[in-house]
């Protein structure tokens, strides 16, 4: 194993708090690639009655994300960390107990909300943990949660090929056992206390849900983060609908994006170090967007190995994007957050990435399969006059931080 630990930070809180993420990372594959699989077949609820149940667990996460963001900042990250991998934990290994639409409306929301709350203070450690260069271990604790949801994706695929009630099961009680293993870790991330409150903002409450400027920072990365449905929604129905590539090539274009991000997040991050380069990041996220979008839009009609390599480098040009996204997105969210209501702002600032996949599919699905070739185009420009808005909506954020944290002026 020792190529594992070669893998990962120096011993000390980075490396708990990385093995933490891996095991989060690796139950949330499972989850994502069993659970629609498992209960329309093996408990045989109905896709409708499933659909409705996860559109539940996304409201459940935005709701639970900015509690829990609040919680935190009052008492301290780790408790409430332990109670959301207990709680997680729980919920998956309810799965096995579903029999009927009620009970499922109960474990859904509370494995879902948990998941995205492990990550929200996981994300909301990192600035009281890592004193220097915090940006890129942000990046690589991004690199690792991918690397931990393929793995996850591939255990779980053995579920999907053999479609069996019992290895179903067994993947589920993987993933419970992995969030299990996460508990004991925690104790061994170095105490952390409630966020230090300052003077003239003592006693205020719920101050992100009335900043206005990081509120549209949070609606700026809502929008742009529609090219994760590009990715996972709009380009294999395209692929299946619109050109003649082989289906495999949608499992290898899944693949190109995890081995880009994980390869080169970190080396993407490095030179976004304030708010005025988390602008500039975020915009050429928006042009890389626009320009995949074209790519993609010209694998119409095409065939073959020609449409293959179209839709390759499209989607590689849309993992670029995502790049600058993340590096851009992770900064400024950080940056123009209060340090004493840090855990309630990114819960928040999460509020636009679960918007993007509530209403992705559905936008996406009307603009790239519905309207072809223009939908493609609409969506790009739609994505890149979003991407030239960030820089904007930044410095307005930073002009107005004199109001809720002292930062540097742009």
């Amino acid at each position: 194993m020792s190529w594992f630990r070669a893998l990962l930070p120096s011993a000390g809180p980075q490396r708990m708090l990385t093995l933490i993420t891996v095991a989060a990372a690796v139950s949330s594959g499972i989850y994502l690639s069993t659970v629609v699989l498992y209960f329309t077949r093996i408990v045989r609820i109905s896709p409708m009655q499933v659909g409705v149940g996860l559109s539940v667990a996304g409201a459940a996460c935005v709701v639970s994300n900015i509690l829990v963001g609040r919680i935190s900042d009052r008492r301290g990250p780790l408790g409430v960390l332990r109670a959301s991998l207990l709680v997680g934990a729980v919920a998956t290994v309810g799965f096995l107990a579903v029999d009927g639409f009620a009970m499922y409306l109960v474990v859904i929301p509370a494995a879902a909300a948990a998941q995205a709350c492990v990550q929200l203070l996981i994300s909301a450690m990192i600035p009281r943990l890592v004193t220097s260069r915090a940006n890129e271990f942000r990046a690589y604790i991004r690199s690792v949660l991918n690397v931990g949801i393929a793995i996850g994706i591939g255990l779980a695929a053995v579920a999907v090929q053999l479609d069996s009630a019992l290895v179903y099961r067994v993947a589920i009680i993987i993933a419970a056992g992995f969030l299990t293993a996460a508990i004991p870790l925690v104790a061994r991330l170095p105490a952390m206390g409630p966020a230090a409150a300052t003077p003239e903002h003592h006693g205020e409450r719920w101050l992100a849900l009335r900043d206005r400027p990081y509120l549209a920072l949070t609606a700026v990365d809502g929008v742009l983060s529609l090219q994760y449905r590009i990715q996972s929604v709009a380009i294999p129905l395209w692929i299946i609908g619109a050109t003649a590539a082989p289906r495999w090539s949608i499992a290898a274009i899944d693949m190109v994006n995890i081995a880009i991000v994980v390869l080169f997040q970190v080396r993407a991050s490095r030179r976004v170090v304030d708010a005025t380069a988390a602008g500039v990041a975020l915009r050429r996220s928006g042009w890389a967007f626009l320009i995949a979008c074209v790519l993609l839009a010209t694998a119409h009609g095409r065939g073959g190995w020609v449409a293959l390599l179209i839709l390759g480098v499209g989607a590689a040009v849309l993992s670029v994007g995502e790049l600058w996204q993340t590096a851009g997105g992770f900064e400024a969210s950080n940056v123009l957050a209060p340090p004493q209501d840090l855990g309630l702002y990114l819960g928040v600032f999460g509020i636009g990435l679960r918007m993007a996949d509530a209403v992705g599919p559905a936008l996406l699905t009307w603009l790239c399969i519905g309207l072809g070739v223009t939908g493609w185009y609409i969506a790009g420009f739609i994505l890149l006059a979003t991407g030239l808005l960030a820089p904007v909506v930044i410095r307005w954020a930073t002009s107005t931080r004199d109001r809720y944290v002292l930062v540097p002026t742009l």
